[in-house]
């Protein structure tokens, strides 16, 4: 299918699953004390050695959007960022994309992602969760040049569409869960 097939078909698909889920329930206070337990914002984060791509979603619905880059050149103005968009959002859930080797093999960024995910639960008190993120950048920049944007452009984008990408990954293995 193609992207804006999807996108259509996406929140269909989002709404038959909370429908199925909610008739589950024999009374309208369990169905909405269920709702709580799995709706509010999640943001997630393609962690980069130069930038961090952010994107948010919503449990409830299970769809994912682009949001920031984030430099990550300074530590402290990151984590100040961070911060921000934390507060702005009051999520409760962050996903952090896990690189690793396509065979599953671990590197450099994969212990500095685990890090970063360990400091944000540390510093944020927010439950934090990783996702394995292969391929999430090549598809990201072949989603974008699908859109018409290419080479030079993505830079600034390229980061948060792979969060997104992680973050509706997060969200689809937890409706094939359910």
């Amino acid at each position: 299918r193609s992207l804006s097939e999807w996108a259509i078909l996406r929140p269909l698909r989002s709404a038959e699953l909370m429908h199925q889920q909610i008739v589950k329930y024999r009374n309208m206070d369990e169905a909405e004390e269920a709702r709580q337990q799995h709706a509010g914002a999640v943001l997630a984060f393609d962690f980069g050695a130069k930038r961090i791509g952010v994107a948010i979603g919503n449990l409830e619905l299970g769809l994912a959007h682009p949001l920031v880059t984030i430099p990550n050149e300074n530590k402290e103005e990151c984590l100040r960022d961070i911060a921000q968009l934390i507060k702005e959002w009051e999520p409760v859930l962050l996903v952090v994309g896990l690189p690793v080797h396509p065979d599953g093999a671990e590197h450099e960024l994969t212990r500095r992602s685990r890090r970063f995910a360990r400091r944000l639960q540390t510093r944020f008190g927010v439950r934090t969760v990783l996702e394995d993120e292969r391929y999430t950048s090549v598809s990201a920049s072949a989603a974008l040049d699908q859109a018409g944007v290419k080479g030079r452009r993505q830079k600034q984008v390229l980061d948060q569409v792979a969060a997104q990408l992680i973050l509706q990954s997060y969200f689809d293995k937890q409706n094939a869960s359910t």
